[in-house]
């Protein structure tokens, strides 16, 4: 039988990217290593992304971590960061001490994290002391996603946000636009660019092309969400390909022993 490492993800209905780009990066993984990995996610109803969707939204968590659980999973997410970075500073932290007591209630040993303390972690890995980034999201929430990324001891130099509500329509965003709207931002004493700041705002094509351009560090919420699970299942290694993130050794976190079933 094959051992597959068992990848979950908590995705608000509306969502299309991440159920995309995480598997498109960790099969990318699979060309170079010798892991495998299989998909599982659990879905929370979201279409608008609005405050109060948001906060509605979040309610449902815990019970796609406990569905998670059930699955056996090796590793959970959210697979939205601006759901966790607009209820309050830090509150990542918060989720994943839920996700971890949900985890343990229901027999699993699942490791836990967010892509909102996902982004952090990356951004960190990078040493970045300085960003600028872009963002699909209403003006309020990309200054509550900017205030969040601060109060962690990274300055913001510059943002752009393109005020979608829609999620679907974030979605459909053709990432290779982010090449034109990039030459907007200044990056002229920023470390590293966040190309996406929202895991729904496709970015993966783009990362490599967007670093040569630039010159500079790039990442994306979603490239640091694959980091961050590797790091949490002490899977070393570089995956060139998806931006700078990627491209360092793994900071193992754990370790796993994968499932064998199919």
């Amino acid at each position: 039988m094959t051992a597959y490492i068992r990848i979950g993800q908590i995705v608000p209905s509306s969502n299309t990217t991440m159920e995309t780009e995480i598997p498109a990066m960790l099969r990318a993984r699979e060309q170079l290593y010798p892991e495998r990995f299989a998909f599982h996610s659990s879905r929370m109803r979201m279409h608008r992304v609005t405050p109060e969707e948001l906060a509605a939204m979040n309610q449902e968590g815990l019970r796609c971590a406990a569905e998670l659980a059930d699955a056996r999973v090796d590793v959970m997410s959210t697979a939205c960061l601006v759901a966790i970075m607009a209820q309050g500073l830090g509150y990542h932290r918060e989720v994943e001490k839920d996700f971890a007591r949900v985890v343990e209630q229901n027999g699993a040993r699942s490791r836990v994290m967010t892509s909102a303390g996902a982004l952090i972690h990356g951004l960190k890995q990078l040493k970045a002391r300085k960003i600028s980034l872009m963002a699909p999201y209403m003006k309020p929430l990309t200054d509550k996603v900017v205030a969040y990324i601060e109060n962690e001891g990274i300055e913001v130099v510059d943002r752009l946000c393109f005020e979608i509500a829609d999620n679907l329509e974030v979605g459909r965003r053709d990432p290779m636009r982010l090449l034109e709207d990039v030459r907007r931002l200044n990056t002229a004493n920023a470390d590293v660019v966040v190309l996406s700041a929202c895991v729904q705002m496709q970015s993966m094509p783009a990362l490599d092309a967007a670093q040569r351009q630039l010159g500079l560090a790039v990442t994306s919420t979603s490239a640091c969400t694959a980091r961050n699970m590797l790091d949490l299942l002490g899977l070393s290694g570089p995956v060139p390909g998806f931006g700078a993130v990627l491209e360092q050794e793994s900071h193992s976190l754990g370790g796993v022993s994968p499932s064998s079933e199919k």
